[in-house]
């Protein structure tokens, strides 16, 4: 059963690594991951890499955190390799590298350290504030090479957010975030996903967050629907049964497999990229990187 509340306590277990990059089958647009944990204090309902814990013996994604204390020794040897041809790093792939556990770690600093000093691109997407411990450091990348910050915002409603997102933070503070890094040379980037049928598709918050976006002047906007398969489908449907059972017939209808449906996804983007229009947004995430890239 998914347990609603937040782990206040995680467990930390500090493992050794032994490859820091992954390499991805399809580059889209980047090739690599770089993951500093497995397992993340977000808890998020809908998180799709709750799976990955299975193959670890570990029960708990969002209680039982695997830190990989090596991490920054195992990168800079990747990176000074003759073969490393300084292509772009999606860090945080599949777990937030500014989690709780980063507040005590302290990873992130010593990876863009090695960014600068081997003058790597990379991607960086959280939802968390604590990114803004590390504005010099990403400031100072910025201007060497492309950056992109993207910030994971999904709902204005704090009443469902808290409830999709127990541990991350308050959206309004994730727009702060990104009004802080349009200071810099940083490419911003509004991911809007996953869109949540009955929660947080409804046009009103689809619309806020576009106004807001266009606001902070983010370079691009790109959302994605929900998407349920493995161990993911059946957490994310029981903490539906349990928080909001009046929508638990509807999400098995529309989710008979792991998609909710072209009808569906066609009728949603309609609606908003004519926001996504309104608030002059661009849907391509592509150009600000081979604009910086190409310098």
């Amino acid at each position: 059963m998914y347990n609603l509340k937040v782990n206040i306590n995680p467990v930390y277990n500090e493992v050794e690594a032994k490859s820091a990059l992954h390499k991805l089958k399809r580059k889209i647009p980047y090739g690599w991951d770089l993951n500093l944990y497995r397992g993340c204090s977000h808890n998020c309902v809908y998180c799709y890499a709750v799976s990955s814990h299975q193959y670890l013996d570990c029960k708990d994604f969002s209680g039982e955190i695997l830190v990989k204390t090596n991490i920054a020794e195992v990168l800079e040897k990747e990176l000074r390799s003759p073969g490393w041809n300084r292509e772009v790093i999606n860090i945080g792939g599949v777990t937030d590298s500014y989690q709780s556990a980063e507040k005590h770690y302290r990873l992130m600093p010593q990876v863009l350290k090695l960014l600068i000093k081997y003058k790597t691109p990379a991607i960086i997407s959280s939802k968390s504030d604590l990114i803004l411990r590390d504005y010099d450091l990403i400031d100072q990348l910025s201007r060497l090479t492309y950056i992109n910050v993207a910030q994971t915002i999904t709902s204005l409603d704090e009443k469902v957010r808290e409830k999709i997102e127990p541990g991350a933070m308050p959206s309004a503070i994730r727009f702060e975030v990104l009004k802080e890094f349009r200071k810099t040379n940083a490419s911003l980037g509004l991911h809007v996903m996953p869109i949540i049928p009955y929660l947080t598709d409804h046009r009103e918050n689809l619309q806020e967050l576009c106004r807001r976006g266009g606001a902070v002047k983010v370079d691009y906007l790109l959302p994605g629907t929900l998407y349920l398969r493995g161990k993911a489908r059946s957490r994310f449907f029981d903490f539906i049964q349990n928080e909001y059972p009046e929508l638990a017939d509807q999400f098995r209808m529309l989710y008979k497999t792991g998609s909710a449906g072209k009808p569906y996804k066609e009728a949603m983007y309609k609606v908003l990229n004519s926001f996504r229009d309104k608030y002059n947004l661009s849907g391509s995430y592509m150009k600000p990187m081979k604009e910086k890239m190409q310098k």
